[in-house]
């Protein structure tokens, strides 16, 4: 369903009272109750008698699936108190409504959202889904931007995109460099690199920092292998990043001109990316407490290794 900006909405934004800074901490009640909206949109409401519609048996389906899935992981035979037939597919889109609405634990409520957008993505959207021809596709995709869109209306600072929901500090950087960055390495080339570059969100949303900055390395070590490899480009496997940016610089992947500077641009990098590894992560704590990484030199080095891979990617595009 389309997101309509209504006179109170408009109002907020002529007195200011727009949402600037994101939170992290809590999805309010009213985007959850927009979100069940949305599943029912896109997942569809099973009639209480699945009789008199052949679709149901589909819809209970996949709402079973999420609640399985959920209640497995979090070790319960149901997710609600009160008394069901666990095994009756046929109060699964009940219980995950009422389960989602009174649950406090936020990281549980990111895995059903996660969780049941995948699905909508993955099989709601498919071609014959509860009799969606072409348009089954069109469906979920409208589901996740409005997600997308809810999420920004009320200042809750994640997306879900690819999959996976992913923290946004910046939603200008988020659209201009993350999700251009996630388009490259969506190519199958890129498996390992996408995998570490979503490995480093994941990490981030659940606060292990010291991973993070460990996958984001990685990612980049990983996507100038790739390149390398693909340009048959002589290099050491175990080579640490500076030794294969020199090999990226030698082999011209950049024109001449602009080595200086990118010189620049690798010392940012360096800095950025592999001297935090290398301090704070790559390395073990000993007998004293973990070092405490903020969470702005996080995000920073996460925008800068989706920068640079869609940097050095275009850069590989660009030659002969």
């Amino acid at each position: 369903m389309a997101v309509f900006d209504l006179y109170s909405k408009r109002k907020k934004r002529e007195l200011g009272l727009g949402t600037d800074v994101f939170s992290y901490d809590e999805i309010p009640q009213g985007l959850r109750t927009q979100i069940v909206h949305i599943w029912t949109d896109a997942i569809g409401l099973p009639y209480v008698n699945p009789s008199e519609d052949w679709f149901a048996e589909d819809i209970q389906r996949r709402y079973q699936q999420i609640v399985q899935v959920l209640r497995r992981e979090y070790a319960v035979f149901k997710l609600v108190s009160r008394r069901i037939d666990p095994n009756d597919p046929g109060v699964s889109q009940g219980e995950l409504a009422e389960w989602f609405i009174g649950e406090t634990n936020t990281d549980k409520l990111l895995d059903a959202i996660e969780l049941s957008f995948r699905v909508i993505e993955r099989l709601c959207g498919v071609h014959g889904y509860v009799g969606r021809g072409s348009s089954a596709g069109g469906v979920s995709r409208a589901a996740i931007d409005e997600l997308n869109i809810r999420f920004r209306e009320h200042g809750v600072g994640y997306q879900y995109s690819d999959g996976q929901i992913v923290r946004v500090d910046s939603q200008l950087i988020h659209k201009e460099v993350v999700v251009p960055a996630l388009a490259v390495l969506r190519g199958a080339k890129y498996n390992n690199a996408q995998a570490e570059f979503l490995s480093a969100y994941e990490h981030f949303r659940h606060g292990k920092k010291q991973e993070a900055l460990v996958d984001c390395y990685k990612c980049f070590e990983s996507t100038m292998k790739i390149i390398c490899t693909k340009r048959k480009w002589p290099f050491d496997p175990k080579a640490a990043a500076k030794d294969l940016v020199n090999v990226c610089l030698t082999n011209g992947l950049i024109p001449a001109y602009w080595q200086t500077h990118f010189n620049g641009l690798r010392s940012v990098l360096e800095s950025a990316i592999s001297t935090p590894r290398n301090k704070q992560a790559g390395h073990g704590a000993g007998a004293g407490p973990a070092p405490d990484i903020p969470d702005d030199l996080v995000s920073y080095v996460l925008h800068m290794t989706a920068a640079t891979v869609l940097f050095l990617a275009d850069a590989e595009g660009r030659l002969s």
